[in-house]
């Protein structure tokens, strides 16, 4: 297919994870229903974000993924949708061992795989070392029945290396659910910059990659955390194509031209050209003279 769908569910929080699955699936459906193809939720999709304290109490909000009611019930949910869905969760994996994890659900509704955090922040706000073991299964892409997508989680948005591996499996979209926002005491200092950084980088990535990036943000408070929403989609030349509030519980449909990738990758061909004999010192901690 050429052109392809896109719909992003920028949610907020609600009191229980029934009342969260309950209005997503509303999202979801109004989504499907406008045309969307390929439907990403926000990162921990059906819970608070709840790393912004360290409580051991917090891991039961963990389930099984993808073998796990919430990837089962929104796997039926495609397949009677004829969508693709992203579905972001907190993933209990075993005694003690947690992850920060996206199930992919083909149209069908089959569970083609499951993607795990990589990278896991420490800041104050954002506890997830204390939560999340970082992902190893490496970066994956997966074959929809409408393109071929990866998907990297929040804290991966920051590092390039994470968007090339992706991008050179055969990505042409990279999803991003995230949850992001402004801590109160830094937002009138900081909140522009920290922002004009994170939308920045990404489209950096869609641009060194020649792919499409769809982030797809949270919204409303936690704690002392504003999240600043904005969830976008920016083409192979970084450009934006679409972008939602900061404020609103939204659904952004977002057409995109996958004819796109494949000509913007002609005309600047950085695949082509990269000096592969000489990156092996990227997989140093640093360069020590």
């Amino acid at each position: 297919m050429s052109t392809v769908t896109l719909g992003l569910i920028q949610g907020t929080t609600f009191a229980t994870q029934a009342e969260s699955l309950a209005q997503h699936e509303v999202l979801i459906r109004q989504a499907a229903s406008q045309g969307a193809q390929i439907i990403c939720l926000q990162e921990l999709f059906n819970i608070p974000y709840f790393c912004t304290r360290q409580d051991t109490a917090l891991f039961d909000l963990a389930e099984h993924v993808p073998d796990g009611p919430t990837t089962h019930h929104l796997a039926a949910l495609a397949k009677e949708l004829s969508v693709v869905l992203i579905v972001p969760l907190f993933e209990k994996r075993g005694p003690g061992l947690y992850h920060n994890t996206a199930s992919v659900i083909d149209a069908d509704g089959t569970v083609l795989g499951i993607y795990r955090k990589m990278h896991i922040p420490q800041d104050p706000g954002f506890e997830e070392k204390f939560y999340f073991t970082p992902g190893d299964l490496g970066y994956r892409v997966w074959d929809t029945c409408y393109g071929r997508i990866g998907v990297l989680i929040c804290w991966d948005q920051w590092y390039p290396e994470a968007a090339r591996l992706t991008a050179l499996a055969g990505a042409e979209i990279l999803f991003y659910p995230t949850a992001i926002g402004w801590l109160s005491s830094e937002k009138t200092e900081l909140g522009k910059a920290q922002h004009c950084a994170w939308e920045t980088v990404q489209r950096g990535h869609a641009v060194a990659n020649g792919c499409y990036v769809a982030a797809v943000n949270r919204t409303g408070r936690q704690d002392d955390t504003e999240f600043w929403g904005q969830s976008f989609v920016a083409n192979p030349y970084g450009e934006m194509v679409a972008k939602a509030s900061i404020e609103r519980e939204e659904v952004l449909i977002v057409p995109v031209d996958l004819r796109a990738v494949e000509d913007f990758r002609r005309i600047w061909p950085f695949f082509r050209d990269r000096r592969i004999d000489t990156y092996s010192p990227l997989t140093k901690r640093y360069l020590d003279e």
